[in-house]
């Protein structure tokens, strides 16, 4: 005789049995899902076989790792990764190319980069430090643009021994656009290759949106720019710890080239190219 009631209810596994599953979603870019634990909403933008990449409607990107805890149209699902991911994904460096296996360590190259100071050298190696180690490009800081010509004078550049010069507020009628015409007008000049930025300082080549501002601040003439910026966005800036502290929190906030201004982008991928190019 049929039983109306089924299996036995006080039977070991009933929860189990009578648990609602959750379904399996796969991590398809253009899926948007939701976080249960924060409310996060983001697009996928990337899933490897550990983790997704999330991205909202600011443009900000978040990884989580694949599993549970994400709602699509409000249900609970489990995630897991595209069929496509079966291979190994080519790992993309922060500047965007795609990275270089596993190979031995490259010699550096006679050709270099030389930029102003420590902050612009600390930007391009997070940046494009993987790209840098891969082509054997060594990235050296002048502590001021002033001594660009003693710095060539010293090491002079050559053919196969090319210097990329990379700026700080280059444009018309500077300083900096004087000492940089003068130096390409010299015994040097052919060998050289210099480029710059708009920026009063290299802070300002990452994005606002990056940092969560609204704009770089204008800092009045007569004020030093970096305790003038510190001071209208509410940063501790009286002393030079405060300073250092700050650039810490600018240089945190750059995770790819998409955090960076694309008039910075251009001028450093003008440079490798320019070090890099045969002789």
């Amino acid at each position: 005789m049929d039983d109306r009631y089924g299996h036995d209810v006080l039977a070991a596994g009933w929860r189990e049995r009578s648990a609602k599953k959750t379904p399996e979603i796969q991590a398809c870019r253009g899926l948007v899902l939701e976080r249960d634990d924060d409310g996060y909403v983001g697009e996928v933008t990337r899933a490897t076989a550990r983790e997704v990449e999330l991205e909202d409607r600011h443009g900000r990107r978040r990884l989580f790792p694949l599993g549970g805890g994400f709602l699509l149209d409000g249900e609970l699902v489990r995630l897991v990764a595209p069929l496509s991911q079966a291979a190994p994904e080519r790992r993309r460096t922060a500047s965007g190319s795609f990275a270089a296996g596993d190979e031995r360590a490259r010699v550096a190259r006679a050709s270099r980069i030389l930029v102003e100071g420590r902050h612009d050298a600390e930007l391009v190696e997070r940046v494009w430090g993987d790209d840098l180690r891969a082509e054997g490009v060594v990235v050296e800081y002048l502590a001021g643009i002033d001594l660009l010509d003693a710095a060539l004078r010293d090491d002079p550049p050559s053919p196969r021994r090319r210097y990329g010069v990379l700026v700080d507020h280059l444009v018309a009628g500077s300083k900096e656009s004087r000492i940089a015409g003068e130096v390409a007008a010299g015994p040097h000049g052919a060998h050289v290759l210099i480029v710059g930025h708009p920026f009063v300082d290299v802070w300002q080549c990452v994005t606002p949106r990056a940092l969560g501002i609204p704009r770089w601040p204008d800092v009045p003439r007569g004020v030093d720019w970096k305790t003038g910026v510190c001071r209208a966005l509410g940063w501790p800036a009286a002393t030079q710890a405060d300073l250092a502290a700050a650039w810490r929190r600018v240089l945190g906030a750059v995770s790819s080239y998409r955090d960076l201004e694309p008039l910075f982008l251009g001028r450093v991928e003008e440079l490798i190219d320019y070090v890099t190019a045969a002789p």
